[in-house]
């Protein structure tokens, strides 16, 4: 028997590498993911992110490298590896004109689970997800927050070791992206490893962790949540509203020692290296524009500052992007 299997790595990758004839989608990779953990996967759209993941659970071979899930080899024990492994994709594979009851059924057949148990994990399954009442009817009939948990619900039906999930709550209401991050922390609870895909930097922080930053193919950064913040920690953030916003990011790029303005709902977040020299021209530049600020604090750097730090785009053009794309 391999002795890998008795790792305390869930997934080791090596040297991973994808050309997809003369482009390179994934450029030697490497990281391991603890069993038990939750790990983020992050990247703007195009990094590499989707080609790792269709790798890891056996959808293409790789050019180049290795990846194991549970001492498992991906290329020589592809079967072996889906047994230990539920993949919970970006867009719905659920039959619509099926209801939800046959979905998770025929999922179960797939993975040869037996009639009895299938039966009872089934229901055990749809009771905790809150869809035992719902059994019956059409997926077709669902919101999109319930096909979500109907699609994890046939994810898990094989009792997987390892839980992948590509961007989960991507277009869900507030409520149903709630009820699926206690899900993803309810599973892991109960020992399941998730590796998570997300465009949701907060969900990130909150879930995971580890993370790795992946961009053009390779991977920029690989820490935790918290180590990942330090790195802006040579920057400052100042947060400023006034009682007006035209034409004011500009003038605030202007001032001295400010080295990056971006504007978060009706705020301005300024980025300086030293919060105390800023602030004098802010109220200097108030009275000049006759404006009222109605608020201003200074911010500690989280996991998105660190995020645009590293890879050089905002969260919200990752996001538009994404959007665009689905509805292209």
């Amino acid at each position: 028997m391999n002795q890998t299997i008795f790792s305390e790595n869930a997934i080791e990758v090596s040297n991973l590498t994808k050309y997809y004839r003369k482009f390179l989608a994934v450029d030697h990779i490497n990281f391991n993911i603890k069993k038990g953990e939750i790990f983020g996967f992050l990247g703007p759209n195009g990094a590499g992110k989707s080609t790792t993941i269709n790798i890891l659970t056996g959808i293409i071979k790789p050019t180049s490298g290795t990846a194991t899930v549970l001492g498992y080899d991906v290329i020589h024990n592809p079967i072996k590896t889906k047994e230990l492994i539920g993949v919970v994709p970006e867009e719905t594979f659920l039959y619509e004109e099926m209801t939800a009851w046959d979905n998770i059924n025929f999922s179960a057949k797939l993975h040869n689970v037996q009639k009895v148990k299938r039966l009872t994990l089934a229901k055990k399954l749809l009771e905790r997800f809150g869809l035992y009442e719902r059994r019956k009817n059409r997926i077709s009939t669902f919101s999109r927050g319930m096909k979500r948990r109907i699609t994890i619900v046939t994810a898990l039906i094989h009792e997987p070791s390892i839980l992948f999930l590509d961007e989960p709550t991507a277009g869900l209401d507030v409520q149903s992206s709630r009820q699926i991050r206690a899900i993803i922390k309810e599973l892991n609870k109960n020992g399941i490893t998730v590796f998570l895909t997300t465009h949701y930097i907060e969900e990130a922080d909150y879930l995971c962790k580890h993370i790795a930053i992946i961009k053009n193919g390779k991977i920029i950064a690989i820490d935790t949540p918290e180590n990942l913040k330090t790195m802006t920690q040579a920057e400052h953030i100042i947060e400023v509203s006034f009682n007006q916003t035209e034409n004011i990011r500009n003038k605030l790029e202007e001032l001295s020692h400010v080295s990056e303005v971006i504007m978060v709902d009706n705020k301005f977040r300024l980025y300086t290296d030293d919060p105390s020299l800023p602030l004098d021209f802010i109220f200097e530049f108030t009275r000049k524009n006759h404006l009222k600020i109605l608020s201003i604090n200074t911010l500690k750097p989280t996991l998105e500052d660190a995020f645009v730090k590293l890879t050089g785009l905002h969260t919200d053009d990752m996001a538009f992007e994404k959007e665009r794309k689905r509805y292209d």
